[in-house]
């Protein structure tokens, strides 16, 4: 499938629309559990597991299904952390973030039950500490992890933030 096509997928099954989404901040020992994501044909982008709501299913129950899917875990949701508006046309979500403990299973690379098999997005998962965050290409990582000193740092903030977003005129 071409770039164009691919792009095409991603826009008509998560674009021109607000989303809600949960996303789930899993720390064990220093590092941080990221998947990276193929959001377009030419730009990869580093995130927790997460993805959109199920109208009739709590918040809690998506991001259960959500880590399932992604990253083979089953999780118990704690703390509820944070909101942050991602805006970037043609996507818009509010992005609720948690903080997640794993109550079992290997983590492994999943797939997206809503993308055709040659159209996934979730291209790899791994462990990273703070250090690795920072080393990343700002342009490839959510804003929410940008210039974080501690992971723990993470799990402290509260609110709604809106880090440097596209906003549409």
């Amino acid at each position: 499938m071409g770039v164009e096509q691919f792009n095409k997928e991603i826009e008509s099954k998560f674009g021109n629309r607000l989303r809600s989404r949960v996303n789930g901040i899993l720390i064990e020992g220093d590092r941080i559990l990221m998947v990276r994501h193929k959001m377009s044909a030419d730009r990869d982008f580093w995130s927790v597991p997460g993805g959109g709501m199920k109208f009739g299913t709590s918040a809690t129950e998506n991001l259960k299904r959500e880590f399932l899917e992604e990253t083979s875990l089953q999780i118990e949701v704690e703390d509820y952390l944070f909101v942050h508006e991602f805006l970037d046309p043609p996507l818009h979500a509010m992005e609720h973030f948690f903080k997640v403990k794993r109550m079992d299973g290997l983590a492994r690379l999943g797939k997206d039950p809503e993308l055709s098999d040659e159209n996934q997005i979730l291209q790899e998962i791994q462990w990273m500490t703070s250090k690795d965050l920072q080393n990343l290409n700002p342009n490839h990582l959510h804003r929410a992890f940008w210039g974080i000193k501690s992971l723990n740092d993470l799990c402290l903030w509260k609110g709604y933030f809106n880090f440097g977003n596209i906003s549409i005129k």
